[in-house]
This record gives structure tokens, sequence and C-alpha cells, in this order.
């Protein structure tokens, strides 16, 4: 099984937990997960490339799609992408709703 392959995978169940987020309660504040992305992502490159660069991570060639950011393969990022739109989605979902008896002593 390739990255890219597992990626599609964990990336489909990712996608499902985002749309019964956005369909049973409402949609995460996606400008909030653009931002936190922008940060998330150029940490992701940053990082993967040191451990890559000195030996501490390796991929095989032949199950990687060959698409890199700097030294580190492009199905290393679906991961930081997947907890980019997964925990706010969980986090809506979880999200406790206001009952009638709240705010009453």
């Amino acid at each position: 099984m390739t990255y890219t392959l597992l990626n599609i995978v964990f990336l489909a169940v990712v996608a499902l937990v985002a749309i019964a987020a956005i369909v049973v309660r409402r949609a995460p504040r996606w400008r909030a997960v653009g931002l936190a992305a922008v940060l998330l992502l150029t940490l992701t490159a940053i990082f993967d490339n040191v451990i890559i660069g000195t030996g501490i991570v390796a991929y095989d060639d032949s199950l990687i799609s060959g698409v890199l950011i700097g030294l580190a393969p492009i199905e290393d990022f679906a991961y930081t992408v997947a907890a980019l739109v997964l925990l706010p989605s969980v986090w809506e979902l979880l999200r406790r709703t206001p009952s009638r008896h709240d705010g009453e002593p």
C-alpha cells in the first residue's frame, strides 16, 4: 500500500466527519482553521525536512508519489491537513448545546 492510498482512505474518513459536523451542527470556523493551516503546514515543512535531512526518517521511494516539498514527500502533509479538519469538526460534534435549564439557579 502506498502512502498516497493510505492518505486517501484516512482523508476520506476525515471528510465524512467534517460533513457530519456541518450537517448535524454547524461548520467549524474555517477562517481560524485556515490561519492554523498556514502555521502548521509551515512547521510541518520545516521539521519534516529536518528529520529527513538528518536521517532520522527515511521513505521508500517506491511508496511515495515523488512530489516533494524540500526533502519531505507531499504525503507527509496529509496528516497535518487531517488534524486541521478533524479536530474542529469533532469539537463541533461534541459541543454541548445549551439546554433550557442553563442559566437557571
